[in-house]
């Protein structure tokens, strides 16, 4: 990419999206373009279609998404399903429609199997069975990814795709119904505090309801109270986290750096430097690239970490009667190392980040 080139981000104030966009602009790229979702449906194939005639950009980040914790993938299930297919479907065959030089997908490592082998390598992916509770998410990630390798085999596109774990920083989703477990831990401990400390407004104005008992049935909604905040499971499950800043840099240096060609090798298993019509009689598959730290932490240890960091005075209570979900997802992330890459920001500093961020968002 150059500096000036065109490119668009889909996704462009999600989580996701900004932090790439932030990237780009601090590496000083020029001419980066996002449109929301009133001025562009991406679920809208025409109005896609329009848009990727009229803007011509060279370069696509797809990080356009329906995403959220386990209650929401559970819960929304066909939503989960349809949007993401959607939305990949109308973006990645209009690139290749209107010639965008290369496309980034980005994924999730929910694509791998319930019981895949610790830490999770690239090719474990279709080896066994996933995780229930995010299947129709999983199997929307999965489609992702084939449709990138079966568009540049077919059509000799450089679509590469990343699986970024679990991510968290500013403009993250605080939403209780439909969050990921560390932005709603954040937000749920930062109200049991608050009411603790009998600042009713303050509550009251986190969650945009009219007084503080509608905010008090609101939270006891899930486990909250001025003493007490409840946890979904037995707190035992391990997690990976990734400030959301690193996985844009990863992205961008990928983006820079790797080409889809690059993700594979032939039959005697050198580097290539051929094009996929050149091994069209060999098997590629799972050219995926993962992106995490490779360290985790049990959602007990994560849950105690952020009462420390937020103050909290009361009690965590671990729920088992509720879902655990897979108990541990360990990113291998030995092929990013090699290509040059490490995270940089380290899970406690990332969370004192996202609070601050989390209150000064709120005022």
């Amino acid at each position: 990419m150059n500096r000036d080139s065109k490119i668009y981000i889909a996704g462009h104030r999600g989580l996701v999206g900004s932090a790439i966009v932030s990237n780009l602009k601090a590496k000083g790229y020029t001419n980066v373009i996002g449109k929301t979702h009133t001025e562009l449906d991406l679920l809208d194939q025409s109005a896609v279609a329009f848009f990727f005639e009229t803007e011509k950009p060279e370069y696509v980040f797809l990080a356009a998404a329906q995403v959220g914790g386990i209650v929401a993938n559970n819960t929304y299930r066909a939503d989960f399903i349809y949007e993401n297919l959607q939305i990949q479907n109308n973006i990645i065959h209009q690139s290749y429609v209107n010639g965008v030089k290369k496309l980034m997908f980005l994924g999730s490592t929910c694509i791998y199997p319930k019981n895949a082998p610790q830490p999770m390598p690239e090719d474990c992916l279709l080896t066994d069975t996933l995780e229930y509770t995010n299947e129709p998410y999983a199997i929307a990630k999965i489609a992702g990814i084939k449709m990138c390798e079966s568009y540049n085999l077919q059509y000799g596109t450089n679509y590469i795709s990343v699986m970024p774990t679990n991510l968290y920083g500013p403009n993250d989703n605080f939403d209780l119904d439909k969050s990921h477990v560390l932005p709603a831990l954040i937000r749920k401990i930062h109200c049991a505090k608050l009411l603790n400390e009998g600042k009713h407004d303050e509550v009251v104005k986190d969650l945009g309801v009219k007084n503080i008992e509608e905010a008090k049935a609101y939270l006891t909604k899930f486990g909250v109270d001025e003493n007490k905040v409840e946890i979904w499971g037995s707190g035992k499950p391990m997690r990976e986290f990734l400030w959301s800043e690193d996985m844009a840099d990863a992205c961008v240096f990928l983006m820079e750096n790797r080409d889809f060609k690059d993700t594979y090798s032939v039959i005697d298993g050198s580097n290539t430097s051929c094009t996929p019509n050149e091994v069209k009689n060999q098997e590629i598959r799972n050219t995926h690239i993962n992106i995490g730290t490779g360290i985790d932490i049990s959602i007990k240890e994560l849950a105690e970490m952020i009462k420390e960091i937020i103050s909290f005075q009361g009690e965590l209570f671990f729920n088992a009667d509720k879902p655990d979900g897979t108990l541990k997802k360990l990113t291998d992330v030995s092929k990013l190392h090699g290509l040059g890459w490490k995270h940089s920001v380290e899970l406690e500093s990332g969370i004192e980040k996202m609070y601050k961020w989390y209150k000064e968002s709120s005022l």
